[in-house]
């Protein structure tokens, strides 16, 4: 069943505690969202609260796609730039489909639902997101569109003696 995209949500307790418990299952079946296994939804908790912050400043928007239950199963975070030279492009982040829902077609349809979001908000003409190599990711993003547009070797330390390049992905709008 395909899943049901929302831009900017209600805040409710039961939103929150479903992407706090989406991003804890995520990051324990070793998604690259920020956290490394094993990791709670208590550790989580501050990050959260941080999106949340900067949506209420009007810096972030939240993209949430929700399952036929009405569970939570995918997020996506937009980020605005502040800089002057640099408010026509968005940053993509915590970009999560539930381990659950992978392999069904949801993290095409997650990335799909920001690109027509983003294509909404004034001025934006590209998307941009950082993906943790070593794990096909900017394989996945390439084939919806993405292109690699830079990568620093070694940039993201996941475990002593564990780095990883950090890629830079962009989606045009136009």
């Amino acid at each position: 069943m395909p899943l049901t995209f929302t831009l900017d949500p209600a805040i409710t307790p039961a939103l929150r505690d479903g992407i706090l418990g989406l991003w804890a299952d995520v990051s324990n079946a070793g998604g690259a969202v920020g956290f490394v296994a094993p990791v709670t939804a208590e550790e989580i908790r501050p990050e959260l609260v941080r999106h949340f912050s900067a949506m209420a400043d009007g810096r972030h928007r939240l993209l949430v796609g929700h399952d036929e239950t009405g569970e939570v199963a995918a997020t996506a975070f937009f980020s605005f730039n502040t800089h002057r030279l640099m408010t026509h492009w968005v940053w993509l982040y915590t970009v999560m489909v539930h381990p659950r829902h992978q392999g069904q077609g949801h993290g095409r349809d997650l990335l799909a639902a920001a690109a027509d979001a983003a294509r909404g908000f004034d001025g934006i003409d590209a998307i941009r997101l950082a993906c943790r190599g070593g794990l096909g990711l900017e394989e996945f993003y390439g084939s919806c569109g993405y292109k690699e547009v830079g990568r620093v070797p070694a940039a993201i330390r996941v475990a002593p003696g564990d780095d990883r390049d950090d890629i830079t992905m962009l989606l045009p709008l136009g």
